[in-house]
């Protein structure tokens, strides 16, 4: 067999493989198995590691907070040829508890679709808001023509960083839309 046919055929047994970290140490982890790869000449064994994670904006008190948060704690994905020696330079990278599969001694594999929705989600530049408010909440406005005003949620809308709020005015329940900056929880 030709090097090139070689190649074509071991590039045919690469996959993506999730491998489980102690808690909060995913980027530590995704750092030193790196530093392995390359120290060791692994890098035609193990092509790639990520740790999953998206962009988020988060409201609390008042202030928006653009936030990297892990869609998996505890996992970092591993894009590889599994086979001794690959497998034996990704368990023995310090704080890898193991693989993820049936048993600890047969990783499984991710599939192509999981791989793809997880790239595709972590590639999403579109920011999330994450409002920390509940329907049925009462709230205070603090902000624009109704300020110090009391109401009650009546709608959360993430994807824009809204609010519905219901708010008596003249012994009437008035629904309200504000930014969700304008609002505060009482």
């Amino acid at each position: 067999m030709n090097p090139n046919e070689e190649k074509k055929e071991n590039l045919s047994k690469r996959y993506w493989y999730a491998i489980h970290t102690y808690s909060g140490y995913e980027d530590a982890v995704a750092r030193y198995l790196k530093q392995r790869v390359e120290s060791l000449m692994m890098s035609d064994k193990i092509f790639n590691v990520v740790v999953p994670k998206e962009v988020k904006i988060k409201v609390k008190s008042g202030r928006r907070y653009t936030i990297e948060e892990k869609i998996y704690p505890g996992y970092v994905l591993v894009d590889m040829i599994l086979d001794h020696d690959s497998w034996a330079v990704v368990r023995n990278t310090p704080r890898v508890t193991g693989f993820v599969g049936s048993d600890s001694t047969t990783p499984t594999p991710l599939s192509k679709e999981e791989v793809e929705s997880l790239l595709s989600r972590m590639g999403d530049q579109e920011i999330k808001f994450r409002v920390d408010l509940r329907m049925n909440e009462v709230v205070k406005i603090t902000d624009g023509p109704f300020k110090d005003q009391e109401g009650k949620v009546a709608e959360i809308d993430e994807e824009h960083g809204k609010v519905k709020v219901l708010v008596p005015i003249f012994g009437r329940e008035t629904l309200l839309e504000l930014d969700s900056l304008q609002v505060q929880k009482i």
